[in-house]
Formats: structure tokens, C-alpha cells, sequence
């Protein structure tokens, strides 16, 4: 049985789709229990019967916003919903704790509150994206803005762990993102890192890979500081998001392109599903290289998301994620 603490107060949707997300989660997974954390009297009387065994309340009398600025709202607001839940997954009260709230306190609140795994060196974010083969591994895309060499060769090692037992590619190919394929090309930090990633025995390394070929899928683990990384997440949602709506602009345009809409509508549907953040992800961002699981739900995440990024600490849990990181930076020591 796997125990997920949630940030009930988190997330533009809060706390009627966070709470959905969870009773979603609860009917689709019996081998799961949810802690709802925040506001008594948000919570109050809002798990039904049906659930009363498998998902409780523990109350914060505080919320974190987006506004205050991360290290003094984790150190003031010891009673926020975000440092509660991550205090359970500290004291072995929870697994795993998901938050659709401010992204700066959960990055924060990971490495002071849970703590880093020893010999990890800096936690990473590692959202998955869709690309035409499935998914990739996104890492960094919002922990350390300024990393160093050394710090994005570990990113590699948890991104190929995370992949080959989530998802079960052998030996997955990592990548590093860079203004063109030749390894003489990049940044100071790049052309520091390239090396590393190649003489690394435990890194199925295949080089640089550019912006324009991340969507073939043909890399599992796309390696990056946060800057580049968040850069690239955004840039690849604003897309999706504008190439959707023109479409759908174009194909009702007038009558015969809505029939010729209605005509290849599920084929069409079909295709575009695959390139949807919200379908193809798993409703959020596990923090790599912590002592416990966090995952960081994307701020607008309604009821399905919350569901997804629930569940998927099942997996996290059952690969011992975790303990892998922990051996393989053992082993490099």
C-alpha cells in the first residue's frame, strides 16, 4: 500500500479539483491511501464514506502562495500545507507528496524538508514530454539554474534509472541540448559536460541533440540546466497550445471544412492526443535525487492530472527509484 500526502491548497483549481483528483485516484487504485493536507475547514466533511478508510485529513492552518518568495515563506509558514505534507514524507508518514502549489516552495521545501539523498549533489525536476515515439525525460527544467558540469551528468544517471525502470527501456539514450550536433559546438557548461557524459560507463550517451529534434523522440533523457529546460517546456506547451486552437480555427471555418472536420475528426484526435502534455504526462514532475518522492503538479492541473501525478508514486515506489539513485551515487563516489 502506497501513502500519498497531498496539497489540498495547491494549484489555480484548488481544493474542488485537487480533492476530485484524489477520490479519482482512490477509484481507480485500491492500493493506495491519500492525506489531504490543509485548511480544517476546507477539508471538513469532504471525504465520503466510501473513501473514509483509505483517505484522511491532516490540517495546516497556512498556504504558501506564488507571490512570496520561496526560502522565508518555507521557513515562516511552518504550519503551510506544503511543509506539512512534506514533513509526513520525512517522518515515514507518507511515500510521496504531490503539489500543484507555488513551484519555488516545493523545489525549496524538497531539499530542506526531505533532504537530499547522499551523494546527490542537486535534486532535479524531470517532467516528460511528449514526442512521435511516446515520451522523453525532461531534466532540468526547473531546480538549478545555474548547474555545473558535474551536476548534469548526475542529472543523466537519475534521468536513465527514472526511464529504464518506469518505463522499461534498456540502456536509454541521453542527450544533451545544444545549439548543433557537433561536439566542438555549445556553451562553456556543454562543452564541459559533453566529455563527462561520454567517458561515463553507466550513460548509453549519443551526444548533442537540438531543440528541433527533441519532438522525434529519437533521445530518452534530454539533459539541461533549468534555464534551457524551462525555456523548452514552456515553449513546447505554447505551442501545442496555439497549434490546437488553429487548427480547430481552420477546420470550422465554413461548411465544407466541417465536414471534411467531422470526417477525419477521430483520426485526427487520435494524433493530436499524443503531443498533449495533460494526456501523454503523468500529472507532474517527480523531484530527482531527494530522500523521498515529491512531485510537482503544473499549477492549472484539474482533477485528471491530480489523479495521474497520485498514481504514478505507485510506480516510483514499487521500482525503489529511490534506492537506485542512492546506490548508483554510492558507486561513483
Amino acid at each position: 500500500m502506497v501513502t500519498v500526502a497531498l496539497d489540498a491548497m495547491g494549484g489555480d483549481y484548488s481544493p474542488e479539483e485537487i480533492i476530485k483528483g484524489a477520490f479519482d485516484a482512490l477509484k481507480k487504485d485500491k492500493d493506495i491511501n491519500v492525506i489531504l493536507v490543509g485548511k480544517k475547514e476546507v477539508l471538513e466533511k469532504k471525504v465520503s464514506d466510501e473513501f473514509a478508510d483509505r483517505c484522511e485529513c491532516v490540517y495546516s492552518s497556512e498556504v504558501i502562495t506564488n507571490e512570496e518568495a520561496p526560502v522565508a515563506a518555507i521557513r515562516a509558514k511552518k504550519d503551510s500545507s506544503i511543509v506539512v505534507g512534506m514533513n509526513l514524507v520525512k517522518e515515514g508518514k507518507a511515500d510521496g507528496f504531490v503539489s500543484a502549489g507555488s513551484t519555488g516552495a516545493v523545489l525549496v521545501g524538497g531539499q530542506l524538508i526531505v533532504g537530499r539523498i547522499k551523494g546527490v549533489l542537486r535534486p532535479a525536476l524531470a517532467p516528460l514530454i511528449p514526442t512521435e515515439k511516446g515520451v522523453s525525460l525532461l531534466i532540468d527544467c526547473g531546480a538549478n539554474v545555474d548547474a555545473r558540469s558535474e551536476h548534469l551528468v548526475q542529472f543523466a544517471k537519475m534521468g536513465s534509472i527514472y526511464m529504464e525502470k518506469v518505463f522499461g527501456i534498456n540502456k536509454p539514450k541521453v542527450g544533451i541540448v545544444n545549439i548543433g550536433a557537433e561536439e566542438e559546438k555549445g556553451n562553456a557548461l556543454v562543452k564541459e559536460t559533453f566529455p563527462l557524459l561520454k567517458m561515463s560507463k553507466d550513460i548509453n550517451f549519443i551526444g548533442s541533440v537540438e531543440a528541433r529534434e527533441i519532438p522525434s523522440g529519437d533521445c530518452d533523457v534530454i539533459v539541461c540546466e533549468a534555464f534551457t529546460g524551462n525555456v523548452i517546456l514552456k515553449l513546447y506547451e505554447g505551442v501545442g497550445k496555439t497549434l490546437l486552437s488553429e487548427i480547430k480555427s481552420a477546420l470550422t471555418e465554413g461548411f465544407i471544412t466541417k465536414i471534411g472536420a467531422l470526417l477525419i475528426k477521430s483520426a485526427l484526435k487520435s494524433k493530436l492526443k499524443k503531443f498533449d502534455t495533460s494526456e501523454q504526462g503523468q500529472g507532474g514532475a517527480p523531484m530527482l535525487g531527494l530522500k523521498g518522492l515529491v512531485i510537482k503538479a503544473h499549477g492549472n492541473s484539474k482533477a485528471s492530472e491530480i489523479s495521474k501525478a497520485i498514481l504514478q508514486c505507485i510506480s516510483f515506489d514499487e521500482q525503489n527509484i529511490t534506492s537506485l539513485i542512492e546506490e548508483s551515487m554510492l558507486k561513483a563516489e
